[in-house]
């Protein structure tokens, strides 16, 4: 099994599209800075917050099973209570989801235990915004360029929505 460093270099270093439950239109809030950072990355980025309907000039969607079927969402990034955790990993198993990333204080050991058991990869009390830039520094990984084709998926998005 692996350890949950293996999980946070695996989901950082292999993974494209990353849903961010919880994500708030307030770029003042935690959640807002790490959706940011991830597209910087060069990561997609799905924002979910049935409170907003768009963030980063993003369409925002209600909730997991809202989302489109394309692309595949490879990991869910949680910013919810510890309490309400387990509804969002039982919706990354259901959406088929490679990974669930609880963020920094949110614990729900017996939702990670069910991530694992139906073969996500977990990682619980941490935040990419601070792992991220651990790795680039540990030369685990490449730096990202957003021109990688990131930019052409999100000028089609653009575009589409300008239909």
């Amino acid at each position: 099994m692996p350890t949950e460093d293996d999980a946070v270099e695996t989901l950082l270093t292999t993974t494209r599209t990353w849903a961010v439950v919880g994500v708030s239109p307030d770029p003042s809030r935690a959640s807002h800075r790490v959706a940011r950072s991830l597209l910087g990355w060069g990561f997609d980025v799905l924002p979910v917050n049935p409170a907003s309907t768009e963030v980063l000039g993003l369409p925002c969607f209600a909730s997991l099973g809202a989302l489109p079927a394309s692309p595949q969402v490879d990991v869910v990034d949680v910013f919810r209570r510890s309490a309400e955790a387990g509804v969002h990993v039982d919706e990354a198993i259901e959406i088929g989801a490679r990974g669930v990333w609880l963020q920094l204080g949110v614990v729900d050991e017996a939702a990670a235990e069910r991530a694992r058991v139906a073969g996500l990869l977990v990682v619980m009390d941490r935040c990419p915004a601070i792992e991220y830039p651990a790795l680039l520094r540990a030369g685990k990984i490449a730096a990202k360029c957003r021109d990688s084709g990131s930019s052409s998926s999100s000028w089609r998005r653009w575009s589409d929505r300008k239909k």
